[in-house]
């Protein structure tokens, strides 16, 4: 089967379906393919280097003509309609927002696979083109805002005066909310994060940025289910609200990226709060294409209010690193083929009983497959299963009378032994009782930590014990030369021993 790579059609699109490394991988996978002449051109991809790498370039009618075409944005209605009918089509399409689109697609008889509607499980994570390229635009946001801020992220103390560091406020700890706190923390910014989702804290915290708790019982139901956040409910808007206002006032630079699937961008960042920020602030709203996070944002604008904030709509984000896309959307959609061609013979079989390939086909022989059944995941902590208590078992009281009994037992065999042993037994009799139970409480309350120093010191006193028994190995008494030899074994074991572990942890920490 023949794949064709052909020009975006989008105006300013910089980004390639597929660069001459992924395209050779498809080729690799059995498929001819086929890249219109500057395709890749915004990309670093030139016809040269693609023909160079083995690929055939030629015209968008031949590219159109082919089994498969592989798209980055959603075809338009021109391009539908070059399909031929019975043709693949594969590209990022929001389906669940371009009913239109599905029409389209349905009356050409084409089957359509969207690349944004991979499943979120961890089979299908080499995929994920919007976590892809979210991680690039979360980049990006940070680098469009240091440009717009025009003061340096990091603080410094000079003979001129402090510099303090810019402080950053992320709303949304997704993929490209991560990416941003990462990225300005590394360029010296104070960062701090929220997210409607609680359990993405130690994220947030694992990127150098502090996250902002709201101690309200509203927001204790918002753990994500399926690893994306949900619609708030009343109560939990307005426990945020007051916290979007303080940190934003706080903030030199505010990135956006909250998103709900399937629903338009909530409104966080009000009118009023901008009014109050500090002059000479930047709002990047990574959700200006679904409408926004912000209440001034306009779609690929730059907008400068009244007391000089500057807010950034672009939704082009992650086509500003267009070579650096193109090859992470490709190698996306090479693992999605290596999914789609069990043979690896250049066939692409569409296996419905498959959660992944169900969950991107959009529609199929003039059919529309969409939305798809959902797919049982969980991002969140499963729930403990109750564990079953035992019933208590009662005790029998210990008879007094027993302890009273043993005691004397005991005395009168110590009695006994002190009257008839040598004159010195009773001296190290007692040493070795003391010995015992202070050996038995210090051990006992070690902590874990700190059993290596312990077993360093007791090899010190399994070498007192080796020297001990090696001087009396000579006796004359046979019981006692017995016991020196028991001793010199069981000390020297415990060296030895102790030595190999120490020498193995300390081989943990030692680079080669």
């Amino acid at each position: 089967m023949r794949i064709g790579i052909p020009r975006e059609s989008r105006p300013g699109e910089t980004l390639v379906a597929a660069t001459t490394v992924t395209a050779a991988q498809l080729v690799a996978l059995g498929y001819d393919v086929v890249v219109e002449s500057g395709a890749g051109v915004a990309a670093d991809q030139t016809d040269a280097a693609f023909i160079e790498a083995g690929i055939r370039v030629a015209d968008a009618d031949e590219v159109w003509a082919s089994d498969i075409v592989i798209k980055v944005n959603a075809p338009d209605a021109d391009e539908i309609w070059r399909l031929q009918q019975g043709a693949t089509i594969i590209s990022l399409m929001a389906p669940g927002r371009s009913p239109k689109l599905i029409e389209q697609l349905q009356a050409q008889r084409v089957t359509a696979l969207a690349m944004d509607a991979v499943p979120r499980i961890s089979r299908a994570q080499a995929m994920d083109v919007l976590s892809s390229m979210a991680n690039v635009a979360g980049y990006r946001a940070v680098i469009e805002a240091a440009h717009e801020f025009g003061r340096q992220f990091t603080g410094q103390v000079t003979a001129a005066g402090k510099v303090p560091p810019a402080r950053v406020f992320v709303v949304g700890a997704g993929v490209a909310g991560l990416a941003a706190i990462g990225a300005a923390g590394s360029m010296g910014a104070v960062v701090r994060a929220f997210d409607v989702r609680p359990e993405v804290a130690e994220q947030v915290a694992s990127m150098g940025g502090e996250f902002v708790t709201l101690n309200d019982p509203a927001m204790e139901a918002a753990a994500s289910s399926d690893g994306y956040a949900k619609e708030m409910t009343a109560e939990q808007e307005a426990a945020t609200a007051a916290m979007y206002d303080e940190e934003a006032r706080n903030a030199d630079i505010v990135i956006t990226t909250a998103l709900i699937p399937g629903r338009p961008a909530p409104q966080l960042i009000t009118a009023e709060t901008i009014a109050q920020m500090k002059t000479g602030s930047v709002i990047v709203d990574m959700a200006a294409a679904n409408g926004g996070n912000v209440a001034l944002t306009q779609a690929d604008e730059r907008v400068v209010t009244d007391n000089l904030v500057t807010i950034l709509g672009y939704t082009d984000l992650a086509s500003r690193l267009a070579a650096q896309t193109s090859q992470l959307y490709g190698t996306n959609v090479v693992n999605l083929f290596k999914l789609l061609t069990p043979g690896k013979d250049g066939q692409l079989v569409l296996n419905h009983d498959d959660v992944v390939q169900r969950g991107i086909t959009v529609t199929q022989d003039g059919e529309s497959l969409w939305p798809p059944p959902p797919v049982p995941v969980s991002a969140g902590p499963a729930a403990a299963a109750p564990v079953a208590r035992p019933e208590p078992v009662e005790k029998k009281p210990v008879d007094p009378s027993r302890k009273l009994v043993a005691a004397a037992l005991g005395a009168v065999l110590f009695a006994l032994a002190a009257a008839y042993a040598p004159p010195d037994f009773l001296g190290h009799f007692t040493v070795f009782a003391l010995a015992i139970f202070v050996g038995y409480y210090v051990i006992s309350n070690v902590a874990h930590a700190l059993h290596t120093p312990l077993m360093a010191e007791t090899n010190a006193i399994s070498g007192i014990i080796l020297v001990g028994g090696i001087l009396q190995v000579g006796s004359d008494n046979l019981a006692v030369t017995v016991l020196a030899l028991v001793a010199v074994l069981v000390a020297s074991i415990n060296i030895f021993g102790g030595f190999l572990v120490t020498a193995r942890m300390l081989q943990m920490f030692r680079k080669d």
